[in-house]
């Protein structure tokens, strides 16, 4: 953004990219405090809350246009309260507010401008408001004009119109619970399950979910529905798990068709790896730019598990490539990562990743050129917007031959001379956690210790770096060593998964101790008065009007499933009756949402697949059984719990007798272990 020194507001004392992009706006920004909430009641003046990201292009076109005009600021100083969050720093504040928003309008998105009442109550707004007036969109200042006009002259309206909307966010706290639970006062979850003879899950209905899933298939070119698409890498999980548990092909198919179509999409980075966000079309062709670290942490992982099944060589050089650009793009240098690469330089949307036919022409040796052009689709007038995305209609297999990969080292190394899309240098606690997750899958995959070590030293980080021990609470954000922000519930679920996850790729039973700590936490500070789901804010934190519980899984998992499955898979392995029935609660609740809206719902699927079956648990205890690590990881197997326990160290109830025999394995399912073998061969012959 242009930075003006004549204009300097309160974000100037910030951290966030995306404030500090505000910092030299005419409109004088505050930060969400106490004080700019007091403010406005003081003043009593309504409130402007402008909700962002730093790689959120259309926040660029509206601060271009609007918050950097003179004759705008002016109006909008003179008569709001004007409040600037990025959402990656408070994704509470921007939950609550994209509610009313969609209530209000039937549809969100970013840039959020939403107007509140001093009281924090919102009766009014919607997205990108352009400077002139739009078919179907009012002008910016059209907006301002109308909402000062309301706020002066209707104000009675305005109230009630927040109180309605203020209620339906309260209301819209309530998780759903279907007829095999106890029903309290407003539809809250209050009792145990009645009906325990009823299945928790049957096979047949993970098959069922995976036929509402495929009927919404692009068959051509994967993925789900019309543009814009996104990766939606938890239903192509959930199809990997039907297949496990079905054998059903048509899951298998669509899963990898839709893999296949995005690693030869633009969506992916063909010169240095990494995903982008989404694709604006239905063929994967053209992204929408921005790179984020949680959509490539989540994709490693599905891709990992792809790998797992089918071998395939160009998977292995995607979550290679992926890692490698993760590493080097978006990592410090003690292994923490960053949140996002913007979509935008120079002001245009892409202009890094595209090229011109002639720039091609003039990089590459003619031998090359003419093939090179017909694999990504490379044609004179452009393949988008006058210029050109790499991407292919064959093989990832056919473009890994030696001369392709020479050219796009060259086209790699012309790009780097290239102005740079800004970095969002924020660390988010919940994305490096799926980050670890990510690394602990693609170790499994492919047995690359550097991923191990990678998970590892992330997690030391975080520990040093956004853990508040004398208080005993996490962070959510930590941006050039400031920490900000409370920790939420996807932050800590996430955590605990992350632990989980660590324990098995590396033997060391102190990160299940870690998990199980956090998860008492979550007890105590998070979990609601139904004592089954649990809030997105702790206790503690009082500065927003109403505490959210949510279920949708959207781009991220929800932070109610992670916890589910973290439940079943603690209270499995610690014998803790209390937690694997509240996991099974969880899902009796949420069933009927699971199996009618499974694409909406398929993180919890993955859950309610393993109750199904209950875990297999691989158990292998002895002084040396870390070092068959590798080869027990290495299969997909979704349902199972693998866990090393060194003799005479450990707390793990399932642990065997103390005596120093040697390494044991065995393998326990549904409360029930069989005989242990002494060899690793046979154990992997028994799974």
């Amino acid at each position: 953004m242009n930075a003006n020194p004549k204009h300097t507001n309160s974000l100037i004392h910030e951290t966030s990219p995306y404030l500090l992009q505000h910092a030299h706006n005419p409109v004088q920004w505050e930060p969400w405090s106490e004080q700019a909430l007091s403010l406005a009641k003081e003043k009593n003046q309504p409130i402007l809350l402008s909700i962002g990201y730093a790689a959120c292009h259309w926040c660029h076109v509206m601060e271009r246009e609007s918050f950097e005009s003179e004759t705008v600021a002016e109006f909008m100083n003179a008569h709001f309260i004007c409040i600037k969050v990025d959402r990656e720093e408070r994704p509470d504040i921007d939950h609550i507010y994209m509610d009313a928003l969609q209530a209000m309008t039937g549809s969100g998105g970013w840039p959020l401008n939403i107007f509140l009442l001093p009281d924090g109550k919102p009766f009014y707004g919607g997205t990108y408001f352009p400077p002139k007036a739009m078919p179907q969109r009012a002008s910016w200042m059209d907006v301002l004009q109308g909402v000062k006009n309301a706020f002066e002259n209707n104000y009675d309206k305005l109230v009630e119109q927040a109180n309605e909307l203020t209620n339906h966010i309260t209301r819209n706290v309530v998780v759903p619970v279907n007829s095999s639970s106890s029903i309290g006062t407003g539809g809250i979850a209050t009792g145990g399950v009645e009906n325990y003879e009823e299945p928790l899950a049957t096979k047949e209905e993970i098959e069922i979910i995976a036929g509402r899933i495929l009927q919404q298939a692009d068959t051509q070119w994967g993925g789900f529905g019309n543009a814009p698409k996104f990766p939606q890498t938890f239903v192509l999980q959930m199809l990997f798990r039907n297949y496990y548990l079905n054998k059903q092909e048509a899951s298998l198919v669509h899963a990898i068709r839709s893999i296949d179509k995005m690693i030869q999409g633009g969506i992916y980075d063909h010169l240095a790896g990494g995903f982008a966000r989404y694709s604006t079309d239905a063929q994967w062709q053209a992204p929408h730019f921005e790179k984020m670290l949680y959509d490539n942490a989540l994709l490693i992982s599905v891709i990992s598990e792809a790998y797992q099944i089918t071998q395939k060589e160009s998977y292995k050089k995607v979550i290679d490539q992926t890692i490698h650009f993760l590493h080097t793009e978006l990592c410090n240098e003690q292994g923490a990562y960053y949140a996002a690469l913007d979509a935008d330089s120079e002001g245009v949307e892409g202009k890094f990743y595209t090229w011109s036919y002639a720039e091609i022409k003039t990089l590459l040796d003619d031998s090359i050129f003419e093939d090179f052009c017909k694999y990504y689709q490379i044609t004179e007038v452009g393949n988008w917007e006058h210029s050109n995305i790499l991407w292919t209609l064959e093989s990832m297999e056919l473009g890994m031959q030696d001369g392709f990969e020479k050219a796009r080292q060259t086209l790699l190394q012309a790009r780097a001379k290239k102005i740079r899309p800004a970095l969002d240098y924020k660390i988010i606690l919940a994305w490096n956690n799926l980050m670890i997750i990510g690394l602990c899958k693609a170790y499994e995959a492919l047995g690359n210790n550097a991923y191990k070590q990678k998970a590892i030293d992330t997690m030391f980080w975080i520990e040093q770096n956004m853990l508040n021990e004398k208080e005993n609470y996490f962070y959510h954000t930590h941006t050039k060593g400031v920490n900000k922000s409370f920790a939420f519930l996807d932050d800590y679920a996430s955590l605990i998964q992350a632990y989980i996850h660590l324990q098995e790729i590396t033997g060391d039973i102190a990160y299940l101790e870690k998990a199980k700590k956090w998860m008492d936490y979550l007890q105590s500070h998070f979990l609601s008065e139904d004592k089954l789901f649990y809030y997105y804010t702790a206790d503690y934190q009082k500065d927003i009007i109403v505490r959210k519980k949510e279920t949708y899984d959207g781009a991220q998992p929800s932070g109610n499933a992670m916890i589910c499955s973290s439940l079943y898979y603690l209270g499995t392995l610690f014998e803790n009756d209390q937690w694997t029935s509240q996991a099974e609660q969880m899902i009796r609740s949420m069933r009927k949402l699971i199996l009618q809206y499974p694409s909406a719902y398929s993180y919890w699927a993955q859950s309610f697949s393993i109750m199904s079956e209950g875990y297999q648990s691989l158990v292998a205890v002895g002084p040396t059984v870390r070092n068959d690590i590798e080869s027990l990881v290495s299969r997909f197997l979704p349902q199972k719990m693998l866990v090393f326990i060194p003799r005479n160290s450990s707390t793990i109830p399932m642990s065997l007798s103390k005596e120093d025999i040697g390494n044991q394995y065995f393998i326990c399912k549904n409360k029930t272990c069989y005989p242990p073998v002494s060899s690793l061969s046979e154990f992997l012959a028994k799974i």
